[in-house]
């Protein structure tokens, strides 16, 4: 049964008129639903920050799919686009909501520069989706995860929402350049996707720290702080995530039970995944497998 996401947004207000900005996170271990209304002279970029997403079309009849660290932008002068957006457990997505009058007044000299600004293309619908940078991925968790007293809140995500846009459109045309330190280094980017590919290779006996650093040849400090600015989470606390995900679908598949389940995601006690299970989706597995 799809649920209703409602309880779940984190965040949903004005920027400045007619620019929103919605924070929707599914905390639960079902598929939830989060509909919205869209008028036809909005411009919609929807963020992919955590495992998946789907924007529905006509009814249901058609899917878009907003994959982790991915983007889809859309823009349909001719019709409105009602928002209904399906989202798998523990998926977190940011969309921005920009009308047309107001973006162009972002881009007014380099409105040339940006296709669907162009006078030839402004009544035309438009469709976009690109892998997010790095830098992209860094400030969309800052959005998401800001540590600042609420009575800052709005001016910070302001801030930070021009930024994001600030890079989403310069990397458009085609500079890739990093500008955060530790990225600056395109070897860096590889050795940490390297490191997470390592890390989720043997899920019964992922590498240490230590293991992981001598393989990639990169210090330790570094491997935490890559994992940070690119998965906006700890190595570890990654891994967790996946093993929790990993074990869900195979629960989900119903070809495998609660401890042939737990020693595929490495824990050779299966009290031990039922806890850790249980900690990130708030039920048992057994609750889990009644649920479907």
């Amino acid at each position: 049964m799809i649920k209703n996401v409602v309880e779940n947004i984190f965040l949903d207000y004005e920027i400045e008129p007619e620019f929103r900005i919605l924070k929707i996170q599914n905390k639960e271990n079902t598929v939830q639903e989060y509909k919205k209304d869209c008028s036809s002279n909005i411009i919609q970029i929807h963020f992919g920050l955590r495992n998946s997403a789907k924007l529905l079309f006509n009814q249901g009849k058609y899917g878009i799919n907003i994959d982790e660290n991915k983007s889809l932008l859309l823009y349909n002068p001719q019709k409105d686009l009602p928002i209904q957006l399906v989202l798998e457990p523990n998926s977190k997505v940011i969309v921005l909501l920009i009308s047309i009058e107001i973006f162009h007044s972002f881009f007014t000299q380099e409105a040339g520069l940006i296709h669907f600004l162009n006078d030839d293309n402004k009544e035309k619908k438009y469709y976009s989706d690109k892998d997010l940078s790095p830098n992209e991925i860094i400030v969309l968790n800052q959005v998401f995860h800001y540590g600042l007293h609420s009575s800052l809140e709005k001016l910070y995500t302001k801030g930070k929402v021009f930024e994001l846009l600030s890079l989403y459109f310069h990397r458009n045309e085609g500079d890739d350049t990093q500008n955060c330190p530790f990225l600056d280094d395109e070897k860096n980017v590889d050795k940490i996707k390297l490191a997470k590919e390592i890390l989720i290779k043997d899920l019964t006996d992922p590498p240490t720290l230590a293991q992981l650093s001598d393989e990639i040849n990169l210090p330790i400090q570094h491997i935490k702080d890559g994992f940070k600015h690119i998965y906006g989470e700890t190595a570890f606390t990654f891994l967790f995530n996946y093993k929790m995900e990993y074990a869900r679908k195979l629960l989900s598949s119903k070809k495998y039970n609660v401890t042939e389940t737990s020693f595929a995601v490495g824990y050779s006690a299966a009290s031990h995944f039922i806890a850790a299970f249980k900690k990130k989706y708030g039920a048992t597995p057994k609750k889990y497998l009644n649920s479907l």
